[in-house]
């Protein structure tokens, strides 16, 4: 895969490589994430909140066994908060050992980007949003928000990651 070299800031650059990405509406906006990270995608469960966490996760679920930390993706986006739908679904993503479920509104497609389709952000200072995001990528007509997994959902305190564990 061709890798593209995109300028975050004046002393750091990202790298970021076409491939196929997940995508997901949030609102009307929409949001596109690695494949190779997305482990599944179920539908809303129950999800059993716990004390002591940022108020982006929702708590926790047990999937199969294994419980699972949920983040509130448009809470952690300081997005306005909507009524759940039939749509709404979890994606289970996993990096390393260590899985984390994001709540999404809706899940759109699975697509190829080429790194040719992928623009630099947009530098703001009124926004820490760049932070979060490697890139925007242009498909047919549309934009897709393509997301820093690791910064977004794996960038959280310790004690909610290692929430993460088989039951006994």
């Amino acid at each position: 895969m061709e890798k593209q070299i995109i300028e975050s800031e004046p002393e750091t650059t990202l790298s970021v490589e076409g491939g196929k990405f997940l995508s997901f509406y949030l609102g009307k906006e929409e949001y596109a994430i690695e494949i190779l990270k997305v482990q599944e995608i179920i539908g809303l469960m129950p999800i059993t909140p716990t004390p002591n966490i940022p108020e982006y996760i929702r708590g926790v679920l047990n999937l199969r066994g294994t419980i699972i930390p949920v983040m509130d993706l448009r809470n952690r986006f300081n997005l306005k908060q909507v009524e759940d739908t039939s749509e709404t679904c979890i994606i289970i993503l996993k990096e390393e050992d260590i899985h984390m479920g994001i709540v999404v509104d809706r899940v759109s497609e699975v697509t190829f980007i080429d790194s040719s389709q992928i623009e630099n952000v947009p530098s703001s200072k009124f926004t820490d949003t760049n932070d979060y995001l490697f890139g925007i990528g242009k498909v047919k007509d549309t934009v897709k928000m393509i997301l820093n997994m690791h910064k977004v959902v794996f960038n959280v305190p310790s004690n909610v990651l290692h929430a993460s564990s088989k039951e006994d």
